[in-house]
């Protein structure tokens, strides 16, 4: 295996880990928790308190994305996705130990907002690091495609999650609510183990290495990126905003949706969710190949597009009993945006302030997108689902205007000098 192979593997092993950790909530939320943490609420306000908890976790990842990312372009990328790690599968695997409502009341869920934030602040680093990782060792015009190995660890983490889930539903039977829903927390331990010992095989990256070698580190790489680059940060952010909306109102409010309005059996929901991500897994890398050789701006947009024009279709095929080809098509589409991402927001920054910028700006969009979606969307059901449908054409089209006014003159690909690391966007001249 090539240097930038192993590289890109290792960054979305790790990836796929901290997903796991992150998105296994989300499936928690939609299935149980409301049941373990909040039993004193009807269902429907049960799961909206679940949800809430859900996206406790994402408020902290812009906070964990600047000081994360700020030490990784002072001290190192590998240094700081180690630490990311170990500390995000330990307090997975603190959740799966948790005493229930019923056993310490108000206490659980206290406990489970704490653990919800730890995880949410280093994931915040994660997701920037590892991508920076890959992309920086890969070649000028690969790094789309070797970007994407990273973003496949999204839904392979969420298929790893869910296909937990399911197996301890199916092993522990009546007792899941017990003791079964644990064990995919307590698994945690065992990733984290494997994780780790493929990210300290791996080198650090090399544009970073030839900054520290000449000295051109920032000081303060987060102040430097908020003076001169705050406008493609929140434009950044608004990209990653819509994708976030559909892919978390996806994979985590349609299971919540399924559960209690559908009456789909929680097997049958986490078998959907999990033949959709598998679907994504093809389609991320497809796309991100598509970008190396056509462009990210006619990808990403592309992507856009059809986020807006899925909205109504999705309820109507849900309610039409088409559950699973909803959520394939869903997660095969919305990779046309997600898939090149790697690569689009590494563009956006020079090497002294990459890992900064890019954890900032993507988390921001996170945090507003997928942090309130599943929250914000079990509160339009009251209204109706078509009320849920124009909230995710708002991102959709929020995400589509940010890369128009952005353009694509930040592309010219960083071939691996500090001084060819991106002209400015269109945003900042």
């Amino acid at each position: 295996m090539t240097g930038v192979r192993k590289v890109a593997v290792a960054s979305a092993v790790g990836n796929t880990i901290e997903l796991y950790d992150f998105l296994l909530y989300g499936t928690a939320s939609a299935l149980v928790f409301d049941k373990i943490f909040f039993p004193q609420f009807d269902s429907r306000v049960g799961v909206l308190l679940a949800f809430a908890t859900f996206g406790a976790g994402f408020f902290a990842r812009p906070l964990g994305g600047a000081v994360i990312g700020h030490l990784g372009d002072r001290i190192g990328r590998r240094s700081m996705l180690v630490v990311t790690l170990s500390v995000t599968g330990l307090s997975t695997a603190m959740i799966g130990l948790l005493p229930t409502y019923a056993q310490v009341g108000i206490l659980a869920p206290l406990l489970l907002v704490l653990l919800r934030l730890v995880q949410g602040f280093f994931m915040g680093g994660e997701q920037g690091g590892a991508s920076l990782m890959a992309v920086e060792h890969a070649p000028p015009g690969r790094w789309g495609w070797y970007g994407s190995w990273v973003f496949i660890g999204s839904p392979v983490g969420l298929v790893l999650a869910n296909l937990a889930m399911y197996v301890s539903s199916r092993a522990s039977g009546p007792d899941f609510l017990s003791w079964g829903w644990r064990l995919p927390f307590l698994f945690s331990i065992v990733l984290v183990g494997i994780g780790l010992y493929i990210r300290l095989r791996v080198s650090e990256s090399p544009q970073f290495a030839r900054v520290e070698k000449s000295r051109q580190k920032s000081r303060l790489p987060i102040a430097e990126v908020l003076r001169d680059r705050w406008r493609v940060v929140l434009l950044g952010a608004g990209v990653n905003l819509g994708f976030t909306i559909f892919i978390y109102v996806l994979s985590v409010f349609m299971i919540g949706y399924g559960r209690t309005t559908l009456k789909i059996s929680a097997d049958d929901l986490l078998v959907a969710t999990i033949v959709g991500s598998l679907a994504q897994v093809v389609a991320v890398p497809a796309f991100a190949w598509l970008s190396d050789r056509v462009g990210r701006l006619p990808v990403m947009f592309g992507g856009a597009i059809f986020q807006a024009a899925f909205a109504f279709p999705l309820f109507w095929l849900t309610d039409a009993g088409w559950f699973t080809f909803a959520m394939v098509l869903g997660f095969v589409g919305s990779a046309a945006l997600f898939g090149p991402s790697a690569a689009y927001f590494a563009e956006l920054f020079r090497t002294r302030v990459r890992y900064s910028g890019v954890a900032l700006s993507f988390q921001l969009g996170a945090v507003l997108g997928g942090g309130l979606a599943p929250l914000v969307a079990q509160s339009l059901l009251r209204t109706g689902t078509w009320a849920i449908a124009l909230y995710l054409i708002a991102g959709a089209v929020l995400s589509g205007v940010c890369l128009l006014v952005i353009g694509s003159a930040h592309e010219a690909e960083p071939a691996g000098g500090e001084s060819d690391a991106q002209p400015l966007a269109p945003a900042e001249a």
